[in-house]
């Protein structure tokens, strides 16, 4: 008798499980963690307690990588709900993520739009970097726009924090000559103190920002945003170990819109 009650409770609980139509995914403490929403698939393993407006119900998500990621399940990645990835591709002037070409390569044969990153450095000048990416990233039909990084650099080797003109003026140099070479003007990547120190809102671009404590409205107040990148934590089938999350801001109809408009040509 106590056998049938303890598998009659087991069979209750798979089936609330799959009535949520949530998967659950490892969890900090020991704990499942259910990410839901659109993504049931995606999970975090140090979830964020949002107050002011969550991602999960965001249709559109996807993912950033670099080397560290090592190696990728793509049609795992793909069933999971993963409609973009942006890969590092460079930084500075003369380093490139050892594992861009490959990732390149397999994500598009998974047919997920993808596009490229650069971290940028302040000890080499904008054109300098421009075409160090230049001459690492393939211009190529269907890519998605290309992006710089804007982050107060941790580099030993580059300490530099020049002063708001400088930063702004050379990261315009950067994506006038990349913007002319691949046809699409680049996204900014930027993080919230870089964002404040350097006034970024007065440039023009299309903004991905990083905001992990709370939603863009309230880190970035009046900005507009194109990518929320949420976690840094992330749990996606088919990659092991954490990884980026992102939010696209509009819906799935408004990201077939977008590709349409920022797709290379």
């Amino acid at each position: 008798m106590k056998f049938l009650v303890k598998l009659i409770m087991a069979m209750m609980l798979v089936t609330m499980v799959v009535s949520c139509g949530r998967t659950p995914s490892r969890g900090g403490g020991g704990g499942a963690v259910y990410v839901g929403g659109n993504t049931p698939q995606l999970g975090d393993s140090d979830p964020h307690i949002w107050r002011s407006g969550h991602p999960y119900g965001h249709q559109v998500h996807g993912i950033d990588i670099s080397r560290w990621q090592g190696d990728i399940n793509w049609a795992q990645v793909r069933g999971a709900g993963i409609s973009f990835a942006f890969i590092k591709a460079t930084e500075g002037g003369d380093h490139s993520d050892p594992n861009f070409q490959r990732y390149w390569r397999e994500a598009g044969a998974a047919r997920i739009p993808r596009g490229a990153y650069h971290y940028f450095y302040f000890c080499r000048s904008g054109a300098e970097q421009a075409a160090w990416f230049i001459r690492n990233v393939p211009r190529e039909r269907g890519a998605l726009p290309p992006v710089i990084d804007l982050e107060w650099t941790n580099s030993r080797t580059c300490p530099r924090r020049p002063p708001p003109h400088e930063v702004k003026r050379e990261a315009e140099i950067f994506m006038q000559i990349v913007g002319q070479h691949y046809g699409q003007r680049p996204l900014i990547y930027t993080t919230v103190d870089f964002y404040k120190d350097n006034q970024l809102g007065t440039m023009r671009a299309e903004f991905w920002l990083r905001s992990v404590a709370d939603h863009p409205r309230a880190r970035y107040p009046g900005q507009r945003w194109t990518f929320w990148q949420y976690t840094g934590t992330g749990i996606v089938p088919g990659i092991r170990g954490d990884v980026d999350l992102n939010a696209f801001a509009g819906s799935s109809a408004d990201w077939a819109r977008w590709l349409q408009t920022h797709l290379s040509r």
